[in-house]
């Protein structure tokens, strides 16, 4: 798997360069500081702060007495994030500390995406590291940051991880670790015991695959408000009877991304200490092809008690999650969110980027949008559109897993889940969880997509 250490910064004895950014309508003021012949090595370079710029500045002794990375202007800046680790990459092995050009919150996202560039996913190959290392800046939680770079690459270890070694049973095993580190409790339902516990939806899904279905159950602390994370644990999705074309299949290993997602935030809410008592559901299956695979039209019993027809079997996240998500309500929690790699509609809405939400709760929108924007996580809610229950209300079933027409299908995902939710305060995430290419902090693969902006959230939703 990956290095840990690499996303941590540097706290050795060792000196470090001086680093300043610099903004492009902010060089020749930065100049007029400096000496003559920094100057003239600065103007030689042809350094302008300019976005991916770095450049070391040689001492009198012919060592570094400084680097400088480009910081561009604001308007390029909005166009991309991690702008410090862009210019990092440059940089030649060593310790840095940041001197100047960067103010507050800024300095807090900068040196995240920093963090995070260090992550390399060599458990198949050794990967290039990332060598530039940071020291931590004054004025920043550099204990936080690190929690939260530990738990980005627990996500992105566990999507990357092709499905033959990443199946229901590893994803099991991800999570009694997890559990283990931080003391949580966890209870696991498998096989045909599923249908003893009332999770014929579950079954259902995974039943045709040679690898066992079941659902994770993780319990963590004793005090505080209730908050639960439900999490999409599809680890190989072929579509089932409805296959996939193999083209789709090819990434179809994060399709438990949501699942990666909610026990990355598990660990930010637990390393934190959050005073909050937590539970993770997360159905985990393999949906797959044999001759006892749920076929189009079945109409299948689930945990509530609403019949579903399917009328398509690749539309099985959403059977999964609305099981766990009625166990979960049964409960009443003060918040409860959903994450799962659910529809390509999302996708066609919002592009890989954003991470769609939905909710009926205003308060929660506007936690979250602002959570987002603090720490370069962007969301865009959509919305839970009553007039499309309609869409999802077939002639024989209570519910349809796939209503016929092509539009407006996040919405009918969400709508079919919230059915399942109970009626306390809920949001769903349809994520996408992968990088398409490397960018600053982002390397291509699985990432964590939504889960810096709940974690800011839950402190004014749940008055923390």
């Amino acid at each position: 798997m990956s290095d840990p250490e690499a996303c941590t910064f540097d706290r050795s004895d060792a000196p470090a360069v001086p680093l300043h950014v610099i903004e492009l309508d902010a060089l020749d003021g930065w100049l007029a500081a400096q000496t003559d012949a920094v100057k003239a090595w600065v103007q030689a370079a042809g350094f302008t702060g300019a976005r991916g710029q770095s450049l070391l500045v040689p001492g009198p002794d012919g060592g570094p007495a400084m680097a400088l990375v480009g910081y561009a202007n604001a308007g390029q800046r909005s166009r991309r994030r991690y702008m410090l680790a862009m210019g990092a990459e440059s940089l030649p092995a060593g310790s840095y500390a940041i001197a100047s050009g960067l103010d507050a919150p800024a300095l807090e996202v900068e040196c995240l995406g920093w963090l995070m560039s260090g992550y390399r996913f060599d458990r198949y190959r050794k990967q290039p590291p990332f060598a530039p290392r940071l020291k931590p800046p004054a004025g920043v939680d550099a204990d936080k940051l690190e929690k939260i770079a530990a738990a980005e690459i627990l996500i992105r270890d566990l999507i990357n991880t092709p499905a033959e070694d990443m199946g229901p049973a590893e994803l099991e095993a991800a999570a009694r670790a997890l559990a283990g580190d931080f003391g949580a409790a966890i209870e696991v339902t498998e096989g045909d015991a599923l249908l003893d516990a009332n999770f014929p939806m579950i079954h259902a899904v995974g039943r045709a695959s040679t690898r066992a279905p079941r659902l994770i159950d993780m319990r963590w602390g004793k005090s505080g408000p209730t908050l639960t994370l439900v999490g999409k644990g599809v680890c190989f999705d072929t579509g089932g009877l409805d296959l996939k074309p193999a083209s789709s299949m090819l990434n179809m290993r994060k399709d438990m991304g949501g699942a990666a997602n909610v026990l990355g935030l598990a660990r930010m809410i637990m390393s934190l200490e959050l005073n909050l008592q937590l539970r993770v559901l997360i159905p985990a299956v393999e949906n797959a092809v044999a001759g006892n695979a749920m076929r189009p039209g079945d109409i299948l019993n689930s945990r509530k008690g609403l019949t579903v027809e399917v009328n398509n079997t690749d539309a099985e996240g959403r059977l999964v999650l609305a099981d766990a998500l009625a166990l979960g309500a049964e409960e009443n929690p003060d918040l409860m969110i959903s994450m799962a790699t659910l529809t390509g509609a999302a996708r066609v809405a919002v592009g890989a980027d954003l991470a769609p939400y939905f909710t009926d709760s205003d308060a929660v929108a506007a936690a979250l949008d602002a959570g987002g924007k603090d720490l370069a996580d962007p969301v865009w809610r959509l919305p839970f559109h009553d007039p499309y229950e309609l869409k999802i209300e077939p002639p024989y079933a209570d519910l349809d897993n796939a209503p016929s027409g092509g539009q407006a299908g996040a919405i009918t995902a969400a709508l079919f889940l919230r059915r399942f939710a109970g009626e306390g305060t809920y949001a769903h995430f349809d994520i996408f969880a992968w990088s398409m290419s490397n960018q600053p902090g982002r390397t291509r693969g699985g990432m964590g997509q939504g889960v810096r902006a709940v974690l800011a959230a839950l402190t004014p939703v749940l008055k923390l």
